[in-house]
């Protein structure tokens, strides 16, 4: 800085005016000055400190060491350990259409073994009804078909509404397949064992399994909706439980790939699969199976939620 500036830039300020000396006493003010020089540096360090601790307390949620993470990577973290929890109401059921009036729905053929007991309407097209191999004794409701052909003499042909529901049921697949901003990703690595599951959307990008016990767990309004890009496996004598007014007609499970319920296993929800489902010997179901392939029965209860 140049000397004789700051001087002449400083007699004119009020503290030189105010003071008893007289303006022209250079004495008098060449110390002022030389105070001032001492000051100021000090000054601006307060000042420094100050702002800076104003600064850390507004960002003292900020953790320096995400500062590299990317948004996604950061996301993905917080969708795993359930950290973005879903807004009651904020997930919407998805509509199964006519589809939603069946309690098993298949493109390519019904098998069983005797005896399994269905509760609720069934149904196979394109396929003809003697793909159909329940008895009209194994179900309580009508069993559609195509053609003439399939169970007599409880069975119902109406193709007009099989294509509807067939239709419905894969439009509905594709709603829940296409659900964005999971709320889960990849819970578990795929093993959902031993788990309470609150309501939400959960995206698994291969196969899930199920080789313990596992609560659904939320009110009657809450939805779950299931992801599953590979296939669906519930080890044998292995229960799913609903809790706290959950209900099996809100849960939806989307599989790319096959499902297969192990011996004596119970499962809650409706299963949306574009491949198989499979219910192993003594497995019981509340709830939906509505396949893009087949359905396969072993002395099973089925019950339409």
């Amino acid at each position: 800085m140049n000397f004789a500036s700051f001087k002449q830039s400083y007699v004119t300020l009020p503290i030189v005016k105010a003071s008893p000396l007289h303006r022209d006493n250079d004495v008098t003010n060449k110390h002022i000055i030389m105070k001032l020089y001492k000051i100021i540096p000090v000054a601006a360090i307060v000042l420094a400190g100050l702002v800076y601790g104003c600064s850390k307390t507004m960002d003292s949620s900020y953790d320096p060491s995400m500062s590299s993470v990317s948004t996604a990577s950061v996301l993905s973290s917080d969708v795993k350990s359930g950290a973005i929890k879903p807004q009651p109401g904020s997930l919407k059921v998805v509509n199964l259409g006519v589809a939603g009036e069946f309690e098993i729905l298949s493109k390519t053929g019904i098998t069983d073994v005797y005896k399994s007991t269905v509760t609720g309407d069934i149904g196979t097209s394109p396929i003809t009804g003697a793909a159909i191999l329940l008895k009209c004794a194994e179900v309580t409701g009508t069993i559609y078909t195509v053609d003439a052909a399939g169970p007599l003499p409880c069975r119902v042909t109406n193709a007009s509404r099989l294509t509807t529901a067939v239709s419905n049921m894969q439009t509905a697949y594709t709603d829940a397949a296409g659900r964005s901003n999971p709320n889960f990703l990849n819970l578990g690595a795929g093993n959902i064992g031993g788990q309470t599951l609150t309501a939400g959307l959960y995206k698994f990008t291969s196969a899930v399994v199920i080789p313990t016990d596992v609560t659904i767990s939320g009110s009657s309004t809450d939805v779950w909706i299931f992801q599953i890009a590979g296939t669906l496996k519930m080890s044998s004598a292995v229960r799913i439980t609903l809790k706290g007014g959950a209900q099996a007609k809100n849960i939806f499970w989307q599989t790319s790939g096959a499902v297969t319920l192990g011996t004596t296993s119970h499962f809650e929800g409706n299963i949306l699969s574009q491949t198989g489902i499979n219910l192993q010997t003594g497995a019981s179901i509340n709830g939906r199976m509505l396949a893009q392939t087949a359905v396969t029965l072993q002395m099973n209860a089925v019950t339409q939620p």
